[in-house]
């Protein structure tokens, strides 16, 4: 990644950090065309679990990549539904508040994509890798045959290059240890990129959001076939 692309990059995880994480959680069950009153309870159960980038800000529901993955399953005929439990702002000890609420509903494949925030506010790193740990926890003991599927983020050096380099390295530290699958990097080919960000070259739009889309459905396809 270049310095202007990796300077707008950075950008765009400020403002996702700087929404508001006080906001109303909603839950938003992607409509299947596949799905019928009979069949629906049949569905398993993917549920993405994020800040921002998950929630879609700046779109409308039906564009933000849950959905558009939503779009993939149903195009295949596969028997999957899509529920987008992201918040704008979110970050991981904000997960673990919530998560026991999320964990009500049966999941069979769980994404979690957080720690964005916590690395441009400089959180200890400690902190974060402690709270995606225990969200992983919560997960598997609450579903043990549940897959998780970790959404690995970059951030910018403002906080210096030992924090940016560590912090990295939590998420193939993660997938390693709790034997869980990774996205290297979410925003991959989408961060940076005014092409694919919305009017305000902060947020991914339509076409990044696409993006975004085939880079979690080339992790995805493997578990949901």
């Amino acid at each position: 990644m270049n310095k202007i692309a990796f300077i707008n990059l950075f950008i765009c995880i400020a403002i996702i950090s700087c929404n508001n994480n006080n906001e109303k959680v909603t839950v938003q069950t992607q409509p299947s065309a596949n799905t019928s009153a009979d069949s629906s309870a049949q569905l398993k159960t993917i549920l993405f679990f994020g800040n921002s980038i998950t929630a879609g800000y700046g779109l409308e529901p039906g564009e933000a990549f849950p959905a558009l993955i939503q779009d993939t399953i149903d195009s295949l005929h596969l028997p999957y539904k899509v529920i987008n439990a992201g918040v704008s702002g979110e970050t991981t000890s904000g997960g673990m508040g919530r998560i026991d609420w999320i964990l009500r509903q049966p999941v069979d494949v769980f994404v979690l994509e957080l720690g964005g925030n916590d690395g441009l506010r400089g959180i200890p790193l400690t902190v974060t890798k402690s709270n995606l740990q225990a969200i992983i926890d919560k997960v598997k003991a609450k579903y043990p045959s549940v897959k998780i599927v970790l959404a690995g983020m970059l951030i910018p050096p403002n906080m210096g290059q030992a924090y940016t380099s560590e912090f990295q390295k939590i998420y193939p530290a993660l997938a390693t240890k709790n034997n869980v699958t990774l996205i290297p990097f979410l925003l991959q080919g989408v961060g940076g990129d005014p092409k694919l960000n919305q009017d305000d070259g902060l947020h991914p739009n339509k076409a990044g959001e696409k993006i975004v889309a085939e880079n979690v459905w080339e992790v995805l396809k493997g578990i949901c076939r």
